[in-house]
């Protein structure tokens, strides 16, 4: 499987869908009488003045959810193949994001996390521009202004506002105006969502936003002990993807370099992000799949020996099914 996907060959398209449909099967088997779909912020609930959170059924919620995550998965590999950073063409990093995508049952269903995706994607794009972009400016601005509208469907994705300044320190020479851009451009969002609360007589609950930034960090997560076993491929493939990066991280260029670690930042901030939420779901982490994506794919398209890549990626994929058919 791995070996097809190191190519660049438009008809692994093809090939993707049957992966992104194994990685399906079990929950369409076991799928709820009703799946909730909430995708914007309760601050912002107004703005959406109709009953939509059960709109949808479960088939068709968990279609929908497929088609963005193959869209996503396309978004995200052109993204990688355009600024080279796996140094080849591939097809990778798709192949690693629907399968990742795949990895709990609450990933596989519309949610808010899921959506921004979609914004974290076109952040990158944006922010990988700044290596070589002369009017950083105007990006910060554009940036700030797409954490705002992540931060009203899902508030946690407010943290990656750090990331502009991550990029900026990066990328670019110190410029005040730059930094301040991103503020601006966050703002603007944000204003207009303040004069909202004006027309609607709530202005004195505006200042309620922002409390969940001030909730204490948590002492443990709640999560399914079985959902651990299911990480261990995961975290045995990031534990081979670092040693593989350090290995070759001097031997690339500059440019390069500097794009892994602005992923390793958001990878970061994502994961450690989940606290600020009213109620704790493990969807929160389908943000940390897009950078967990392109390490995945960096380590499967360099690692030597194919029996052994080829069994590790054949062991997720039958523990991602198997914990799907298996409700413990």
């Amino acid at each position: 499987m791995i070996q097809v996907f190191r190519s660049f060959n438009p008809l692994n398209v093809l090939w993707l869908v049957l992966v992104l449909l194994l990685t399906r099967v079990g929950y369409l088997i076991h799928v709820p009488d009703k799946l909730e779909f909430v995708f914007v912020e309760p601050f912002a609930r107004l703005l959406v003045p109709v009953a939509y959170e059960y709109a949808l059924s479960p088939g068709l919620n968990i279609l929908l959810a497929a088609v963005l995550v193959l869209a996503q998965a396309l978004l995200l590999n052109y993204l990688i193949n355009h600024y080279n950073l796996l140094g080849k063409p591939t097809f990778l990093p798709a192949l690693m994001y629907v399968t990742l995508s795949g990895l709990f049952s609450p990933f596989l269903i519309l949610s808010a996390p899921l959506i921004c995706n979609f914004l974290l994607l076109w952040m990158l794009f944006k922010l990988m521009s700044l290596y070589k972009g002369e009017d950083a400016k105007s990006i910060s601005y554009d940036v700030g202004m797409i954490v705002a509208l992540g931060s009203i469907v899902y508030f946690p994705f407010i943290y990656l506002f750090l990331i502009i300044w991550i990029a900026l320190m990066l990328f670019k020479p110190f410029n005040w105006r730059e930094w301040i851009a991103g503020v601006l451009g966050y703002g603007t969002i944000f204003f207009f969502l303040a004069v909202f609360y004006y027309l609607n007589d709530r202005i004195n609950n505006f200042y309620r936003i922002w409390l969940p930034l001030g909730k204490k960090f948590p002492d443990h997560i709640s999560i399914n002990s079985w959902n651990y076993l299911l990480l261990i491929p995961v975290v045995l493939i990031l534990v081979f993807c670092f040693f593989k990066l350090q290995q070759n991280f001097f031997k690339s260029y500059v440019q390069i370099r500097k794009y892994f670690q602005l992923l390793f930042f958001i990878f970061l901030i994502t994961a450690f992000s989940f606290y600020v939420n009213a109620s704790f779901h493990i969807n929160h982490f389908l943000l940390c799949i897009v950078p967990a994506a392109v390490f995945f794919a960096y380590y499967f398209l360099y690692a030597g020996k194919k029996w052994f890549y080829e069994t590790l990626y054949l062991l997720l994929l039958i523990s991602i099914i198997y914990f799907q058919f298996n409700k413990f």
